[in-house]
């Protein structure tokens, strides 16, 4: 770097001479705010982020509490966006579910972001076999078939949605 270019992160002094610029101290309702302007987190989630950056677990719950009450942290928000967006990518429910209970919600809360779907998750596995493996025809080979129920229960799709979305029987082995 040039002398005469400007580094951003330093700022000059009266004599000219270069001293690292301070960030201001920020509060933990700043910090958890700079969080959820990026996306929405779940509580637990801003909590463990908070706490992990060393902040005191008291004033992390009591910004994350404050932040709620004003509408800028909701968990209901969070599952709807994470449900949304996880079927979107084409991931099935029991995958999702198993998401929103690790990021801290209870079961009331998952079954009604769940609920919140609009989709049908057969139709959705049906269209992601279909952009996986191509046309139905290819479905009637038995290990195509077999790879596709794979990567639906690997997706998170049940037994049930898997069956009717490749047209995978097992009792068809026997």
């Amino acid at each position: 770097m040039d002398e005469d270019q400007e580094d951003p992160g330093r700022a000059m002094d009266a004599h000219g001479a270069g001293r690292r610029r301070m960030r201001p101290h920020r509060t933990p309702i700043q910090r958890a705010l700079a969080l959820l302007v990026r996306r929405e987190h779940s509580r637990r989630e801003l909590i463990d982020k908070l706490t992990a950056r060393g902040l005191e677990h008291e004033e992390v719950v009591a910004a994350v509490d404050r932040l709620a009450g004003e509408g800028w942290q909701d968990d209901a928000r969070f599952a709807e966006q994470m449900v949304r967006s996880r079927a979107g990518a084409g991931y099935g429910p029991i995958r999702i579910r198993a998401e929103l209970s690790v990021h801290g919600l209870d079961d009331d809360a998952i079954e009604a972001a769940m609920a919140t779907f609009g989709g049908d998750w057969v139709e959705l596995a049906r269209s992601l076999v279909m952009r996986r493996h191509g046309v139905a025809d290819s479905l009637s080979d038995l290990s195509v078939r077999r790879k596709a129920a794979d990567m639906l229960a690997r997706r998170g799709f049940t037994g049930e949605q898997i069956r009717i979305a490749t047209r995978f029987d097992p009792d068809e082995l026997a």
